[in-house]
């Protein structure tokens, strides 16, 4: 290394002084520039030769578990079943057809995994702790069967046996219920963005980028060929960027050039576990609404899949279901109770008017009063006292 750097310090002094006797440049600016030029070209050698382990710790790590996600955390705290429930997947295919793209165009790689059925049958291990599903291997079944024709053909040959022992060798597991469905659509850049500033030569930016991965599960009945249930789920890959730089003159022939910035990208395989995840999870929702299977508790069960109803329909908060009569009497009551007094006023007053013998008869109104308002003003917690009914008749 020391050669080659010698070379280049020579290199680039024959080159300067070709261009100071041609007048290029000044006597003066050739030594400093040779003289950076060399540091920096052996300093580079220099770390290109040395191991450098420090170096190396610095960018490489070691191999890790993958960390649960949101969803898997919830498919593993999901209820035990009834019963257990033996399923196939035979594949789960990429059919967005979709290649990836960069900024020199698009290559040969996929947009997303084409490992989408190792993804799903770790989804559906995972349901319950393992308490949800008996997943039996179809993916590679020729290999399954081949190994087995070796067992069969190697007790036969040095064993004598005429027929296997099924002790030895048990038939095959078969499923009730097959998994289909694959991937079925990744759109790209449904939301880009940024935002950048500059003042004097120096400023930042950032930019924004989100795709959109689509999984499709169905559950089909082997005996009958029925669609028993059926889900789509999405998950959402973000991209995002921040750079800043500078760019201004020091002095009168000097420049200040300076670029920095960073990008972070969700990984596509996180983004397509999570959705595969969260299918299995509708899935058990879906069966278990329509009576293909049901939670062993009952209660606990009841409250997800409530949750999940709300969820389904895009509620995140709790609402209620009431008829157009009963929600102009129902409102959501604050901390002062100002709107629910209001609307207490108003359904008195229309309550006195509508009553011909209202100034004839006090204490009966007071007690249509007590009846009628005080049992639609429950929702909003603020009762009617008999005092207030009083104030209230006298005022009118």
């Amino acid at each position: 290394m020391k050669l080659t750097a010698k070379y280049t310090k020579m290199s680039i002094r024959s080159a300067l002084s070709v261009k100071a006797q041609n007048g290029f440049i000044k006597s003066d600016h050739i030594v400093r520039g040779a003289k950076a030029l060399c540091v920096g070209l052996m300093s580079i050698s220099l770390a290109a030769c040395s191991t450098a382990p420090a170096a190396r710790s610095f960018i490489a790590k070691d191999a890790t578990i993958s960390k649960p996600t949101s969803t898997q955390k919830a498919l593993q705290a999901l209820i035990a079943p009834a019963s257990k429930i033996p399923v196939a997947v035979y594949g789960f295919e990429d059919k967005t057809g979709q290649f990836q793209r960069t900024e020199a165009g698009q290559t040969l790689s996929r947009a997303v995994s084409q490992g989408g059925d190792s993804v799903l049958i770790k989804a559906l291990q995972d349901a319950g702790n393992r308490r949800w599903f008996t997943v039996v291997e179809r993916s590679n079944l020729n290999n399954l069967l081949k190994e087995r024709q070796i067992i069969t053909e190697m007790r036969q040959r040095y064993l004598g046996e005429a027929r296997v022992n099924p002790q030895a060798l048990p038939p095959l597991l078969f499923a009730g219920v097959l998994l289909e469905g694959g991937i079925v659509g990744f759109d790209s850049n449904t939301l880009t963005g940024g935002a950048a500033a500059r003042y004097l030569g120096i400023g930042g930016q950032t930019d924004y980028r989100q795709n959109v991965v689509s999984v499709y599960l169905r559950a089909v009945s082997v005996k009958t060929g029925e669609v028993l249930a059926s889900v789509t789920t999405e998950k959402t890959i973000a991209s995002i960027g921040v750079a800043g730089n500078a760019f201004r003159f020091v002095s009168f022939d000097d420049i200040l050039e300076a670029d920095i910035g960073f990008t972070s990208n969700e990984p596509g395989l996180l983004a397509l576990r999570q959705a595969i995840e969260k299918s299995v999870y509708a899935l058990i929702m879906e069966g278990s609404e329509v009576g293909l299977w049901s939670f062993s508790d009952t209660v606990a069960g009841a409250a997800l899949m409530n949750k999940y109803r709300k969820e389904r329909s895009g509620m995140f908060q709790m609402s209620t279901d009431v008829s157009p009569k009963t929600s102009a009497l129902t409102e959501s009551h604050d901390g002062s109770g100002t709107g629910s007094r209001k609307r207490r006023d108003q359904q008195i007053k229309t309550h006195v008017q509508n009553n011909a013998n209202a100034e004839q008869v006090p204490g009966l109104q007071k007690q249509s009063l007590l009846r009628s308002v005080a049992s639609q003003r429950t929702s909003a917690s603020v009762p009617l006292t008999a005092n207030e009914a009083d104030s209230q008749v006298q005022a009118r």
